[in-house]
């Protein structure tokens, strides 16, 4: 069964937060980050990126050690403060078109070693290693994992109720999302959640694969320090009906010593091609695809598998991939070619289509996107996912709650 725990989260004064709280670094274009770091004194992204962390030749550990200093300068000018106890929080947020609460409190490594919490994806053991050096030296984490939970309607009536009583924040972004956050403090109310998760027999990871493998590294290389800290790793749990799953598109560099033409009468021999001229086209079910190439849009509709059991041979990714990026493209690894390039579904076509037109690429796929009963097929079976085959939201704000180890 689930197990959560709340904890003394540090988060940003009121008066700062909406100063403080950034999107995911890597969010940033060069020229964003330049201007939020110089004319923003709160901005988190100080602390992600201290005075000399892009100079080169700046060793992993120095860079993270400034890291560490940076938050701790923070901290010592007041702009976060702690709670006096552990708590939990409700965190709503709300964009143009979807409005996302969820609950955030620390899930167990435990949990995690025994399969209680689920996962659909693989990891970079590189990627897994630098984000523990990143938790060992630095001792905190401001990313937590998303977390599904199955609907449960218990769980939504105390939550609709509780979203009621007066919010720590109210507070709006630059990209018009409104976010609030309620502070859940009272010991009825965490024992009522505990329980509450304690009867859910499994959470699916929905995005964070590298940050919970890397809790879980820390863990083990720590675990002497008997810092309790460690026994568990900061999650954002939320329903599975209520996150939003998005493609990943792709694009690539060349058509692999291909023509045009016989390019696409490879492509008739396993899809029924379909040129759609001008029209911003995409697909609007499993098992058809779009394409961009030299001016012109395209479905590809596929005529057969010829392997269609299992959830993971039915998979859009994995089908693109088996049936055309790598017999026709001659695409090897999806993590590791570097010619292939990954655009997420939340970004227009029209994207697609300005960086195949610029010349940098050649083609570029449209896939359907996946869905909640395809992800926990795929993790209740122990598979894997092909990789870049999801973009989830929410997506949580840097800087708002940090936990510290």
């Amino acid at each position: 069964m689930a197990k959560i725990t709340p904890f003394q989260g540090l988060r940003p004064t009121s008066d700062k937060v909406s100063l403080v709280t950034t999107r995911s670094y890597d969010d940033y274009s060069t020229t964003e980050l330049a201007y939020s770091l110089e004319f923003n004194p709160f901005s988190f992204l100080h602390i992600l990126n201290p005075a000399y962390a892009n100079q080169q030749k700046v060793n992993i550990e120095k860079r993270y050690k400034a890291v560490a200093t940076k938050f701790m300068d923070f901290k010592k000018e007041g702009i976060f403060v702690k709670e006096d106890n552990p708590v939990f929080y409700l965190y709503q947020i709300e964009s143009k078109n979807h409005q996302f609460t969820g609950i955030l409190a620390g899930t167990a490594i435990e949990d995690y070693q025994n399969n209680l919490i689920k996962k659909h994806e693989d990891t970079l053991e590189y990627r897994v290693h630098t984000f523990k050096d990143y938790l060992h030296f630095t001792r905190f984490n401001t990313e937590p994992v998303l977390l599904m939970y199955p609907e449960n309607k218990a769980l939504n009536a105390w939550i609709n109720e509780f979203k009621q009583k007066q919010a720590l924040y109210h507070f709006t972004t630059s990209n018009k999302e409104k976010h609030t956050l309620w502070k859940i403090d009272q010991v009825s109310d965490q024992n009522w959640l505990i329980e509450t998760f304690g009867s859910i027999e499994q959470l699916y990871i929905a995005d964070g694969h590298h940050r919970s493998a890397s809790a879980e590294l820390l863990y083990k290389q720590d675990h002497a320090s008997n810092n309790p800290h460690l026994d568990y790793f900061m999650s954002f749990l939320i329903a599975e009906n209520n996150i939003k799953i998005y493609e990943y598109n792709r694009l690539i560099h060349d058509l692999n010593q291909h023509s045009k033409t016989d390019f696409l009468q490879l492509l008739n021999e396993k899809f029924v091609v379909k040129n759609k001229k001008q029209q911003l086209w995409k697909p609007t079910k499993k098992t058809e695809f779009g394409m961009y190439l030299d001016g012109e849009f395209y479905s590809l509709q596929l005529k057969s598998t010829g392997n269609s059991e299992g959830v993971l041979n039915n998979l859009d990714a994995q089908v693109l991939y088996t049936e055309l990026l790598h017999p026709i493209l001659g695409v090897e690894d999806l993590r590791t070619d570097s010619r292939i390039e990954y655009v997420p579904g939340t970004e227009s076509i029209i994207t697609i289509k300005e960086m195949v037109d610029s010349g940098e690429f050649e083609v570029g796929f449209m896939l359907y996107p996946t869905n909640v009963t395809e992800i926990k097929e795929l993790a209740d079976n122990n598979q894997i996912m092909p990789p870049k085959s999801t973009y989830i939201e929410p997506k949580f704000r840097s800087g708002l709650i940090i936990y510290e180890i």
